[in-house]
Parts: structure tokens; C-alpha cells; sequence
């Protein structure tokens, strides 16, 4: 079974969260950060990975500390659920098409973290939600999840496209990688014979 679940308390956060890798894309979201909500809805639905997420953060300050403590704990949850990672598929890449939009997510389950985010914003907000949010949500979440990713929007105009396209692109790109590929079963997909270490 590849499940996880994560508790982070802090002064500023309390979350509780689990993952299902082999999952149908079931989500019981609730952060108090409405569009962040639909955010990881749609991560959920498009992975076809199973997730329960409930934070509690300092909102009356604003919703920094909720995004980002919820991407550090989905990255734990994600990396503790894949394991030795035997048998994925480990690499993915797309282009995800939102109207108008075009964004290129790839990713490798390297255990080597980093993240490059080519997507910029023409407004500071999407309603109440901090759009300069979405690349820390990404930043917090490949870290902790020990992902090698690129994201790069290549064009687009209206910013919940921009951000959506970046969610799904994430999602279509974590469903195809943690796979397990049926010709590798078993089998751990690298040549030191070892990932994330």
C-alpha cells in the first residue's frame, strides 16, 4: 500500500493530511483558503491520487503559512507513501493546455530537490489568494518530496488559468511518474541502484 499520513503543528499552522499514490483522485480539502482548496482538488482529481487535507492556519494574518506548510507536509506525505520507489516510473512531462494558457511541467522522483518555476503573474491576486503563493506552494512541495521540477508557463494571459494550468500540469506529471511501470516492476530506476538518498 502506498498511503502516508502527516501531522505538522506549529505556532502558525495544524495539519492533518493523507495520501493514496494508487488512488481514484478522491479529495477531502480544507484549508480555509478557498481558491488554494480548488488548487489541490484539482492536484487530487488529476494525480488520481487520494488525498485528505486539513489545515488550520494564522489566516487573519494571511494565507502564507498555510499554502507553504501544506505543500511541505503533501511533499513528506507524497515521499514517505512512495518508499523505495521501486518499480516507478520516475520520469513525466507534458504540456498542459487551459485555454489561452500553455505550461510545461516535467519532473523526476530524483531525491535530488529542486525546482524551477518560469511563471509569472500581470495581477497580485486571483480574489483574496496571493498569486507569488503558487510558486511557494511548488517550492515547499518538490523539497519535500525530493522532486527535481520544472515548471514553465509559455504563454497565457488570465492568472487563475495561469495557476490552474501549473496545478494540472503538476498533477498529469505525478500521476504519470509515480506509476509503476509494468516492464520494471521491482525494480529501483537508477543506475546506483538507490533513490532519494
Amino acid at each position: 500500500m502506498r498511503t502516508a499520513s502527516i501531522t505538522r503543528a506549529t505556532k502558525e499552522t495544524q495539519i492533518r493530511l493523507s495520501v493514496d499514490l494508487d488512488g481514484t483522485g478522491k479529495a477531502t480539502i480544507a484549508t480555509g483558503v478557498g481558491f488554494f482548496d480548488h488548487m489541490l482538488d484539482l492536484l487530487a482529481r488529476h494525480s488520481r491520487i487520494d488525498m485528505e487535507i486539513e489545515a488550520k492556519g494564522d489566516l487573519h494574518i494571511d494565507f502564507h503559512h498555510t499554502v507553504e506548510d501544506v505543500g511541505i507536509a503533501l511533499g513528506q506525505a507524497v515521499k514517505a507513501a512512495l518508499g523505495d520507489m521501486r518499480g516507478v516510473t520516475r520520469y513525466a512531462s507534458l504540456h498542459l493546455p487551459m485555454d489561452e494558457t500553455l505550461t510545461r511541467v516535467a519532473l523526476d522522483i530524483s531525491g535530488r530537490p529542486f525546482l524551477v518555476f518560469r511563471t509569472e503573474f500581470a495581477v497580485a491576486k486571483i480574489g483574496a489568494f496571493d498569486t507569488e503563493l503558487v510558486r511557494e506552494f511548488f517550492q515547499a512541495f518538490a523539497i519535500n518530496a525530493g522532486l527535481t521540477l520544472h515548471v514553465e508557463t509559455l504563454y497565457g494571459a488570465n492568472a487563475h488559468h495561469i495557476a490552474e494550468s501549473c496545478f494540472k500540469g503538476l498533477a498529469r506529471a505525478l500521476r504519470a511518474a509515480v506509476a509503476i511501470d509494468p516492464a520494471a516492476a521491482g525494480e529501483i530506476p537508477s543506475t546506483k541502484g538507490s533513490l532519494g538518498g
